[in-house]
């Protein structure tokens, strides 16, 4: 199995190895480009991201490929790549976590875990319910 890093999720070349490091990038901003590669990396399309990040997908559509979000949209975009990485540990591939993600699920209130992404409570439950699983503990 391929473990993947948030930065190769998002296509970055600056390793990040700390917290400070996600602070720093998410005042900077992450690009288009590394949106539309997470977008791509989670099988979903930009409409769907747009609606995950409370943008308009038209806002998203106008942004040059290099262009950097604002930090509270990136700060976004950075804490749905972190969950992308834990999920696939979890699961083992990415198939396999994007199919839990897709799927409602009995321990989130019959919601499916990638309609809880778009807020800040849902990722919290999410990131919980992930734990819960890779410790063994079913809901």
């Amino acid at each position: 199995m391929e473990t993947f890093h948030v930065e190769q999720i998002l296509g970055l070349k600056k390793k990040i190895r700390t917290p400070l490091d996600f602070v720093e990038l998410s005042k900077k901003g992450v690009s288009k480009k590394g949106l539309s590669a997470l977008a791509d990396h989670l099988s979903i399309g930009l409409p769907l991201m747009a609606e995950l990040l409370s943008i308009n997908v038209r806002t998203i559509q106008r942004y040059a490929s290099g262009k950097l979000f604002p930090p509270t949209v990136s700060e976004h975009i950075l804490r749905i790549a972190v969950i992308t990485v834990r999920g696939e540990k979890v699961f083992g591939s990415k198939e396999s976590f994007r199919s839990w993600l897709n799927a409602p699920n009995t321990a989130l209130g019959d919601t499916k875990p990638l309609d809880l992404l778009a807020s800040d409570f849902g990722r919290d439950m999410v990131l919980d319910e992930l734990g819960r699983l890779e410790h063994g503990i079913v809901s």
